[in-house]
């Protein structure tokens, strides 16, 4: 269930997209031949025929994600926009996910867009033996006991001391203890998101990729 002060955040990303340049638009052909839009501000990364794949802003997790239309008996149809449109479109996702600045264990700071968590094999190598969602949450296991996932919109900052993480919450208190992994089976988390140098054509929704475990410091805009 969305909390109730996450309702103006999503208010203002429907106002403002409005008025905004439409990007791709996704279409699916009725049963009486009409096309009927079924998703807008979008940008197609592959289209042929058996299916089309396009990135689009998911509003309850603020993230940018990628979907998959399969062709069947009611076909979908994409009106594709230009460079300008897309680019456009990247710039307001920009504006209404999780933004952080990232400071890795070599010192080196990144600024990221619609930041996340999701989840790898370790060192990237092999296949999850399971799905394991992306987050936009932090998992913790407290030094006091108990654990709880704590919603990115709260968290001012992270501190990181190898596998020992300090949370710092917009309201002052402190949190401290592990990350607390979603599976039992091995998984490397990563921190990701886009930066100002990613691509709208690129078939990923990310730019950004560090293990958390390499993360120094995470210090959210608010």
């Amino acid at each position: 269930m969305i909390r109730l002060r996450c309702l103006a955040t999503i208010l203002g990303i429907l106002v403002a997209w409005s008025w905004t340049l439409d990007a791709d638009t996704l279409y699916q052909i009725s049963p009486q031949g009409r096309r009927v839009a079924i998703q807008r501000n979008a940008i197609v990364v592959k289209e042929d025929t058996s299916t089309i794949v396009y990135k689009h802003f998911e509003l309850k997790e603020r993230r940018v994600e990628k979907a998959v239309l399969y062709q069947g008996s009611l076909p979908y149809q994409a009106d594709l926009s230009g460079a300008q449109e897309r680019q456009q479109i990247v710039s307001q996702w920009k504006r209404f996910g999780y933004t952080a600045t990232v400071t890795d264990a070599a010192g080196k700071v990144t600024k990221v867009f619609d930041a996340y968590l999701d989840f790898y094999p370790p060192g990237g190598r092999g296949s999850l033996l399971e799905s394991v969602p992306a987050l936009t949450v932090l998992p913790l296991q407290f030094d006091a006991g108990g654990a709880d996932e704590i919603e990115f919109s709260d968290i001012d900052r992270i501190e990181a001391q190898g596998d020992h993480l300090k949370v710092t919450l917009r309201k002052g208190t402190l949190k401290e203890g592990k990350f607390l992994m979603p599976t039992t089976q091995p998984v490397e988390a990563r921190f990701l998101g886009i930066t100002d140098r990613y691509e709208p054509a690129s078939p990923e929704v990310f730019d950004f990729s560090l293990p958390l475990s390499q993360a120094k410091l995470i210090v959210f805009e608010p």
